[in-house]
């Protein structure tokens, strides 16, 4: 396990409605506030990326993806990644909360933001330490369901351990 000292973590969200901001803010609350930044992504330089053993995006899901300005962050990755431990997450609706069967089955197939933004990052041998996480709102614009900036700091936690 690594020291807190040794650990310098990047925290990087895209927000429309303040939902995934506060998922990002309550992830970085885990790590060591000397030693980590969170932001949004839109404002994240390459030099925020020097050095970091810790990196953690996430997106509202967005038309089964990312939102456009972290796809378009993505794609200003260093094509190698491979020191660097990294988790993913975003905010989706809750699946049991859709009315219809055939709707829960496209949202459910469509897939959402995390996967995607995970994927990238292993593209670019990244190490993915625990799997992409959805956080759930109650509505598209939200808010969070109750509960889940306790759940992303918890997870947050368990990022910040490895």
């Amino acid at each position: 396990m690594e020291t807190s000292s040794s650990v310098k973590a990047l925290i990087l969200f895209d927000s429309f409605f303040g939902n995934t901001e506060q998922i990002g803010l309550a992830i970085a609350k885990a790590f060591d506030n000397e030693t980590t930044v969170a932001k949004r992504i839109n404002e994240a330089i390459p030099a925020d990326l020097e050095g970091i053993t810790h990196l953690v995006i996430g997106s509202p899901t967005r038309g089964f993806r990312p939102s456009e300005g972290t796809t378009a962050f993505l794609k200003t990755l260093p094509a190698n990644l491979k020191s660097v431990k990294v988790a993913t997450f975003d905010t989706r609706i809750d699946l049991e909360t859709i009315k219809g069967k055939l709707w829960r089955y496209v949202v459910d197939k469509g897939g959402y933001a995390a996967t995607t933004i995970a994927k990238q990052l292993t593209q670019r041998k990244a190490l993915l330490v625990v799997p992409a996480e959805g956080f759930f709102v109650t509505g598209e614009q939200g808010p969070l369901k109750e509960g889940e900036t306790e759940r992303a700091l918890e997870w947050g936690k368990k990022i910040a351990s490895l």
